[in-house]
């Protein structure tokens, strides 16, 4: 029987299947607590080590070589721990990479770049990193995670979204405003006036619209509330079901697991994706009855990303699809 992901998008770049969680870690400390964490609950979160706020001046080669040593350790058991690098005008953005890739390229699953000023400057750093992958004969393009977080990167974020390499556009919500002058109050970085002051609303929309006519993952911004796991769930809630967004940003241990389950498909859901995906496997995925409903190729792509995306966030799935396609 032929495989979903064989069947489905013949000649077509795969949509990225990502953890519904990209945790962001600056210190050593804390980047070996959230391995530690991922180790516990397993790769339902992906783990950023940030060289960029997370080293110090003057330190910027040692963070980077910490962190790509970290990547490396056998305490990475599942190989989703990446980097952010620094920006664009950062003099150390280019040793970040020599860095990161000489030691950890080959299981790197992405590296995120900040504050580009617009498609240039991201183009500019994957022909860079393109180049030293080249040289160091690493055999794979690492897929490549932008931050929508300047005016200029949001006019061109269709441009950034469609370079290649590109896999995830993120909105670094605090960036944004603060580029602002003012002009968007303080109260807009946080809920409930990030998802209602309009300037953040066009901001979030052009960003999931664009990461996903591209297909491309939207990441949203991180929620600042550290304990109240209630407004943390409903800021996930809101950023999936309102604006589309796939994925989301945390800064604290306690975020990860409510932004999970907000960012997971209903259980329901899932059965009913797992019953017309085996089913449609049965006919060879010619057109299908379920329920009194016709399905064919175009709900089965969605049922099947449903199955994938659901998987991704540790839901257990009906036992046949979980044998029959994982």
């Amino acid at each position: 029987m032929r495989h979903p992901g064989d069947v489905l998008f013949p000649g077509e770049k795969p949509f990225p299947i990502l953890p519904a969680v990209d945790h962001y870690a600056g210190s050593e400390k804390l980047m070996k607590k959230a391995l530690q964490l991922q180790n516990e609950l397993g790769p339902i979160f992906d783990i950023t080590c940030d060289c960029e706020d997370g080293a110090h001046a003057g330190a910027e080669r040692e963070h980077a070589e910490m962190a790509a040593g970290l990547i490396m350790s056998g305490d990475n058991r599942h190989g989703r721990v990446a980097v952010r690098i620094h920006d664009f005008t950062h003099a150390h953005w280019q040793r970040d990479i020599d860095i990161i890739v000489s030691i950890a390229g080959a299981r790197l699953p992405f590296i995120t770049l900040p504050k580009p000023r617009g498609a240039g400057d991201a183009r500019a750093q994957i022909a860079y990193l393109r180049g030293v992958e080249s040289r160091l004969g690493l055999g794979r393009e690492i897929p490549v995670h932008v931050l929508i977080e300047t005016l200029g990167a949001l006019r061109e974020a269709w441009e950034i979204a469609a370079t290649p390499g590109v896999e995830s556009l993120d909105f670094g919500l605090m960036d944004f405003v603060s580029g602002h002058h003012g002009a968007i109050p303080g109260s807009a970085m946080k809920s409930p006036g990030q998802f209602c002051h309009p300037l953040v609303v066009r901001a979030k929309c052009e960003i999931a619209t664009a990461a996903l006519g591209n297909g491309v993952v939207p990441t949203h911004n991180v929620t600042t509330e550290l304990r109240d796991i209630e407004v943390i769930r409903d800021d996930a809630r809101r950023a999936r079901n309102e604006f589309g967004f796939l994925r989301m940003w945390s800064i604290h241990p306690n975020q990860i697991v409510p932004i999970v389950e907000a960012m997971r498909p209903d259980f329901s859901e899932v059965e009913t994706a797992a019953a017309i995906v085996i089913a449609a496997q049965d006919k060879d995925w010619a057109p299908i009855a379920h329920q009194g409903l016709l399905h064919d190729r175009a709900s089965y792509r969605y049922y099947w990303e449903l199955l994938a995306r659901a998987r991704a966030t540790g839901m257990t799935l009906p036992a046949e699809a979980a044998r029959r396609f994982f």
